[in-house]
């Protein structure tokens, strides 16, 4: 009896954990067990319109792409439906004072809006002057330090410090599903690394969500010495990523 009865709690907290869970689409992880789940209480996959400029798009002869290597969230693919994009980065409270402090940021101002632009070539961006406004976030801020604790020896494992990094969160306005970009980008780089770092995070941000095995592709997945431009590579994949269906910018399934 005792056995039973802690066997039925068992399966109830179960459920209710995967309830909440689903609900929230924080810790959420794909299974074939939540498809349904997810299906039932979430917008359904659909496609978007192809923006304009990715619909021009003509990569001839074609260089291929790595799209096997970018990884879908829970909600789908990572891409944007409604544009401009808008963005805000951190700027200088006074970009016109001559101390060094303030040159440095204003160095790393110009190297984010170089990239901004450069991808607005493709994907059309404007920039917004309050954060909360904006889909994408850009901050002069070192990265948080990733510590984990190693299983084996249970002492922690201090990884070398991130001079960028992108992260996405979800929300819900208007009863449609909508997620924001947060990048930070260090102050401590030269103006040619952070353009780099702007470029690679950028492409995170608009949607590319993984890392190209090539080094003259922006999203390649380790830091190279020299500055690489945006490849036909990298445009020919964001543009197949625009093609796929997402639960991003569609309704939640009303009562029925």
């Amino acid at each position: 009896m005792y056995k039973e009865k802690k066997a039925k709690f068992r399966l109830k907290s179960v459920v209710k954990i995967l309830v909440i869970i689903s609900f929230f689409l924080l810790t959420i992880t794909q299974s074939s067990a939540l498809d349904k789940d997810l299906d039932e209480s979430l917008p359904p996959l659909q496609t978007h319109p192809l923006p304009t400029p990715l619909n021009q798009w003509q990569d001839q002869p074609y260089s291929g792409d790595y799209f096997d290597q970018i990884e879908p969230s829970v909600a789908g693919y990572l891409l944007w439906s409604e544009f401009p994009i808008k963005i805000y980065f951190d700027r200088p409270d006074n970009p016109s004072d001559t101390a060094a402090t303030t040159r440095r940021f204003n160095q790393w101002v110009s190297a984010v809006e170089t990239s901004i632009s450069e991808w607005n070539s493709y994907l059309p961006m404007t920039e917004v002057d309050r954060a909360e406004l904006a889909d994408i976030i850009i901050e002069r801020n070192d990265p948080p330090i990733d510590v984990q604790v190693d299983p084996e020896t249970g002492q922690l494992d201090i990884t070398r410090a991130r001079t960028a990094q992108a992260r996405y969160e979800f929300y819900i306005e208007n009863n449609q599903l909508l997620h924001k970009m947060v990048i930070q980008i260090s102050p401590r780089l030269s103006q040619v690394a952070t353009l780099s770092a702007a470029r690679h995070e950028l492409g995170h941000g608009l949607g590319i969500w993984g890392h190209s095995l090539q080094e003259n592709d922006v999203l390649y997945f380790s830091q190279v010495s020299s500055s690489i431009p945006i490849s036909s590579r990298d445009i020919n994949t964001l543009k197949k990523i625009y093609e796929q269906p997402t639960r991003l910018g569609w309704s939640f399934p009303g009562d029925n």
